[in-house]
């Protein structure tokens, strides 16, 4: 199942959201550019690499600079190839307009980063003993989904799903698409935890990890925003309209 389209059209241009892609895009294309083993240093070095903190001695040993936690930032900037930097973008480009509209700019500049490194904690923690980077911007934005899926309940997406070659089109809550994607990744983590070989080099838990943070810190980023947008498709975290009364608010992918 592939989103296409939501049903929430965003109120104001979501320049965040926009330079976010941007952002990725030049980084990846910048990778493009270097030579596998360039490559391959650029990703131990600004990737998460779980064993560089767990085994400090390890870490020092094959040449990590000591105390360096900037892999936290900049590995939701790096990315394994098109299809990895071009599905997360995609799934930005669904979500994030809406979640970065009812934050702000800049909170939400702030939202995504706060999640980013929320998953790369999570993924850290749970595969300690890693040697393998972890690279990508899917924790941050499984964060945003996660603050889609609060706030925005009552939101449709179109999905395609190729059968036999052939694309079909239909239409779905997206709390029920939202729901299903977080527990795809619950199952698959936890199976990873029994048979690695079966992640297929997906971190699964820092998508966990983003998800759960996009909806413990979302209350946070809403303190003082008091916004509020009128379309039934929004009912629900902030109770802003009602029909009686009318209007009263993946790698890591």
């Amino acid at each position: 199942m592939f989103p296409i389209q939501d049903s929430i059209p965003h109120r104001s241009p979501p320049v965040v959201t926009y330079a976010l892609i941007g952002v990725n895009a030049f980084v990846f294309f910048l990778e493009l550019s270097l030579e596998p083993a360039q490559l391959e240093a650029l990703f131990h070095l600004f990737g998460i690499v779980p064993a560089r903190y767990s085994h400090p001695d390890w870490a020092v040993w094959v040449g990590f600079p000591a105390d360096d936690y900037w892999p936290f930032l900049t590995n939701m900037f790096l990315h394994g190839g098109w299809m990895h930097v071009l599905g997360n973008m995609w799934t930005l480009w669904i979500f994030g307009d809406n979640v970065e509209d009812r934050l702000g700019p800049t909170r939400f500049l702030l939202f995504y980063l706060g999640c980013g490194i929320a998953a790369g904690v999570v993924h850290g923690f749970v595969n300690h003993d890693s040697t393998v980077p972890a690279v990508g911007a899917s924790g941050a934005i499984a964060g945003v989904m996660g603050a889609y899926f609060v706030l925005f309940p009552r939101s449709r997406l179109i999905l395609m799903v190729p059968i036999l070659f052939l694309p079909f089109f239909f239409e779905i809550p997206a709390v029920a698409y939202l729901g299903y994607w977080f527990l795809l990744q619950l199952v698959s983590g936890s199976m990873a935890l029994v048979g690695p070989e079966q992640a297929g080099g997906i971190a699964f838990w820092a998508h966990v990890g983003g998800f759960a943070a996009g909806i413990l810190l979302l209350p946070l980023f809403l303190l003082g925003r008091h916004t509020r947008r009128f379309e039934r498709d929004e009912f629900g975290f902030e109770a802003g309209w009602s029909p009686s009364r009318g209007p009263t608010f993946r790698n890591f992918g």
